[in-house]
C-alpha cells in the first residue's frame, strides 16, 4: 500500500465527516442501516468493495463494527485517497486501488474476482445515467451469488415537485445557519486541503481530473432498483429513505 506521511490523518477524517454531515445530517443513520443489511445478508466477516471510497468512510465504519471484515477501496481522487491511505496505512485488512470507474477495465485492478458486498455512498451521482447503468452491470459481475450491492445517494422523486421544493428550502435554511456558525462547506474544505503541505499536490491533481464538481444525475430510487435488476440482480429496492436521499439494496 502506498503510504503518505506528514499529515494529521485523523483530523482530516474528522474534518471530512463534518463537511459531509453539513449536507447529510442523517449520514450516520444511512451507514448504520447499510451495515445492518450487510450483517443480515452476508454475515459479520464480509469481503467488501468500498466503491468510490473517498477517504474510506465506509471502510472505517465497516471495520469498527466487523473486525474480521476485509475491504478494497477504489477511487480516482488522489487527495481523498491520500487521506484514506494515510489513515489505514498499518491495517492489512485494507487495500486501496486507484481506478476510473468509467474505464471499462477498472475491475482488472482489483485484488479479488468477487465480493460479498459492494458498498458506496454519496458518490455515484457524479455519473450520468448511461455510464452508471454500465457500472451497475460490472458490479453485478463482481458480487457473488447471494451477495449484495448498496448505494446510498441523492435520489430525487421528480413526481413530487412541491414536496421537493419545500424540503430543499428547509434544508438550505439549516445549512445557512450552520455555515454562519462556522461549519466548512465543500469549497472551503478543499481550500484548506490545497494549503496543506502534504495534500496540496494531490488536491491540485484532483481538480485537474474533476474540476469543481462532476456534472452527473440523481435519478429516483425506483430507477436504480429497476436498472440493477436489469443488470443481473435478483431483487432490488430502497431499504432506507430520507426526504432527498435513499439507500438502495440489490441482492444477487
Amino acid at each position: 500500500m502506498t503510504t503518505v506521511t506528514g499529515a494529521d490523518w485523523p483530523a482530516w477524517q474528522q474534518s471530512w465527516d463534518a463537511q459531509q454531515e453539513w449536507y447529510l445530517p442523517d449520514r450516520e443513520e444511512r451507514f448504520r442501516v447499510m451495515l445492518d443489511m450487510v450483517e443480515a445478508l452476508v454475515g459479520p466477516a464480509p469481503r467488501v468493495l468500498d466503491l468510490a471510497c473517498g477517504t474510506g468512510s465506509i471502510t472505517a465504519r465497516l471495520l469498527k463494527r466487523f473486525p474480521e471484515a476485509v475491504s478494497t477501496g477504489v477511487d480516482l481522487d488522489p487527495a481523498l485517497l491520500a487521506i484514506a491511505e494515510g489513515t489505514f496505512a498499518d491495517d492489512d485488512r485494507v487495500t486501496f486501488v486507484t481506478a476510473d470507474l468509467k474505464d471499462p477495465d477498472w475491475t482488472a485492478k482489483l485484488p479479488y474476482d468477487s465480493y460479498d458486498a459492494v458498498l458506496t455512498a454519496t458518490a455515484l451521482h457524479w455519473l450520468h445515467l448511461d455510464p452508471l447503468a454500465a457500472l451497475y452491470g460490472q458490479v453485478a459481475e463482481l458480487v457473488r451469488d447471494g451477495g449484495v450491492f448498496m448505494n446510498a445517494d441523492h435520489m430525487i422523486d421528480e413526481s413530487t415537485p412541491r414536496i421537493n421544493a419545500a424540503e430543499s428550502a428547509h434544508r438550505q435554511e439549516r445549512m445557512n445557519r450552520d455555515k454562519a456558525a462556522g461549519v466548512l462547506g465543500w469549497t472551503e474544505w478543499w481550500q484548506l486541503a490545497a494549503q496543506d503541505p502534504v495534500l496540496a499536490e494531490p488536491t491540485a491533481r484532483r481538480f485537474e481530473i474533476y474540476g469543481e464538481h462532476a456534472d452527473g444525475e440523481t435519478p429516483s430510487a425506483e430507477w436504480h432498483a429497476r436498472v440493477l435488476r436489469e443488470k443481473g440482480f435478483a431483487e432490488a429496492r430502497a431499504v432506507w429513505r430520507s426526504p432527498s436521499d435513499a439507500l438502495v439494496l440489490a441482492l444477487k
